[in-house]
């Protein structure tokens, strides 16, 4: 009798692991291959959005609950998407942003009346760079002067008939000559007075007037 009971415990035993061993086999395949994903995958952080507040500050807005920027407004939420979120125009914002002035030591460029700044005062130079020289008067060149006559009229004799003659000189050599005589076969006396004497130089046909050398 004994052993009759011993052996329906062990029974009993056995089929009680292996009903649990079935009910737990049967979970893991329920759970893994039978039914549909319990949970989805988490959605990526929201980005780091950051408006305008109406007292001039910005606030970061992370997407999550609590934790706004210390010692500032809290940041508005918005959505992420396109659907969520809001077109309409902040115009207490854009008011503050057009009320700021510009304080800068440069030209204010986003102006079209801003006038650049003035020009630091140059020292002008002691002396120009280059000598101010004055025009010169170009006057027209002509055909040089002829030469000079080389003779030296030093004396005049009388002839009986009252006709005068000069004495040239032309280096070593004299010469007398009246009216219509050529010296040198170049030079022609024209005229004969008591104190010049008229010759021309018939190689160009100049004419000069040679005066009376006392010494």
């Amino acid at each position: 009798m004994k052993s009759g009971a011993e052996d329906k415990k062990k029974v009993a035993i056995a089929g009680t692991l292996g009903a649990v061993a079935v009910i737990c086999l049967g979970y893991i395949i329920w759970d893994n291959f039978l039914s549909s994903p319990a949970t989805t995958a988490a959605p990526p952080a929201a980005p780091v959005i950051r408006d305008l507040t109406p007292n001039g500050g910005t606030a970061a807005n992370t997407g999550r609950k609590g934790g706004g920027a210390t010692g500032g407004s809290t940041a508005k939420k918005v959505g992420t998407t396109a659907a969520q979120l809001d077109p309409t125009l902040h115009m207490e914002a854009m008011k503050v942003a057009e009320s700021l002035e510009y304080s800068g030591s440069g030209r204010n460029i986003f102006s079209m009346t801003s006038a650049p700044p003035p020009m630091a005062n140059i020292p002008k130079p002691i002396a120009p760079p280059r000598p101010i020289t004055q025009p010169v008067n170009v006057v027209p060149v002509g055909p040089p002067p002829p030469p000079p006559i080389n003779l030296r009229f030093f004396g005049v004799a009388t002839r009986s008939n009252g006709q005068r003659q000069a004495f040239l000189l032309q280096g070593d050599d004299v010469f007398l000559a009246g009216s219509g005589d050529v010296v040198a076969r170049r030079y022609k006396v024209v005229t004969v007075n008591a104190t010049s004497a008229v010759v021309m130089d018939m190689t160009n046909n100049n004419q000069q007037t040679l005066p009376l050398v006392t010494q």
